[in-house]
């Protein structure tokens, strides 16, 4: 079963709502920090792994990890871990506070793996979180 479609990066979709900023805290597993590495040599110019999250999916979240230009410093976090430059939003902070990203190279379902100390529950495909 495929999880519903996502609705936005939560911090552009939730207007006015209070919010509670949490200060970064991402662990990076040798085998993801490798294979970022690996990405960021590919990548011109001063880029960052940006890390959100999204409304949908099969539990309420998705999560969105993107290398691309480093957002505005206004209202983000930065933080470099293992050489790996990471921005989040404050908005998301509280969510994805304390996240360890892995890599998995597999046959079935390889790639970028997070786990969330925050979840509550994660759907079966892995992608979503509430």
């Amino acid at each position: 079963m495929d999880c519903p479609v996502d609705s936005g990066v939560l911090s552009e979709t939730s207007g006015e709502e209070d919010f509670e900023i949490v200060p970064l805290d991402v662990i990076l597993t040798d085998i993801a920090a490798n294979k970022l590495r690996e990405i960021f040599n590919t990548e011109p110019g001063d880029v960052v792994l940006t890390l959100a999250v999204h409304r949908g999916g099969c539990s309420g979240y998705l999560y969105d990890m993107q290398i691309g230009d480093k957002p505005e410093q206004i209202g983000h976090q930065f933080e470099d871990v293992g050489g790996i430059p990471i921005a989040i939003s404050d908005f998301d902070s509280s969510l994805l506070a304390g996240i360890v990203i892995d890599f998995q190279d597999s046959l079935m379902g390889g790639g970028f793996k997070i786990e969330n100390p925050n979840a509550s529950k994660a759907c079966s495909c892995g992608s979503s979180f509430s």
